[in-house]
C-alpha cells in the first residue's frame, strides 16, 4: 500500500537547505521507528517549499505512529522538524502531513 502526503516548509531558502541537510542524515532511531511501524519505504520530494511524501507499507501504517505515543528520540526529531514546517491552510488542527487522494491513476498495458 502506498500513501501520499503533502506539507509546506517555511518559505525561507536557508531553512529549506537546513531541512534538506537534516534529511541527508536522519537519526537511526527515526528510521528504526519507521521500520517497526511496518513502513518499507518513505520518500520526500520538494517543489519550491511544498513537500510530497510517499509512504509504502504492508499495513497502511502512518509515519507519525497513527496517533500512538512516539518514542522520545522520534518525538525530539518531530519537534526539531517542526521548526522548518508550516501547515497547509486546510490541515485539521494538530495535523502536519495531509494525506493526498488519488484522482487519476493510469498505467499502460504491458
Amino acid at each position: 500500500m502506498i500513501r501520499h502526503y503533502a506539507l509546506d516548509l517555511k518559505d525561507d531558502r536557508e531553512l529549506i537547505a537546513e531541512y534538506e541537510e537534516w534529511h541527508r542524515r536522519v537519526w537511526p532511531e527515526v528510521l528504526e521507528h519507521l521500520r517497526r511501524s511496518g513502513i518499507t519505504r518513505c520518500t520526500i520530494h520538494r517543489a519550491g517549499n511544498r513537500l510530497f511524501m510517499a509512504v509504502e507499507s504492508r499495513t497502511g501504517a502512518a509515519t507519525d505512529g497513527g496517533g500512538a505515543a512516539l518514542p522520545p528520540r522520534v518525538q525530539e526529531w518531530e519537534e526539531l522538524m517542526d521548526r522548518f514546517q508550516q501547515r497547509l491552510p486546510f490541515a485539521q488542527p494538530g495535523q502536519k502531513w495531509v494525506q493526498l487522494h488519488t484522482i487519476f491513476d493510469w498505467q499502460a498495458d504491458r
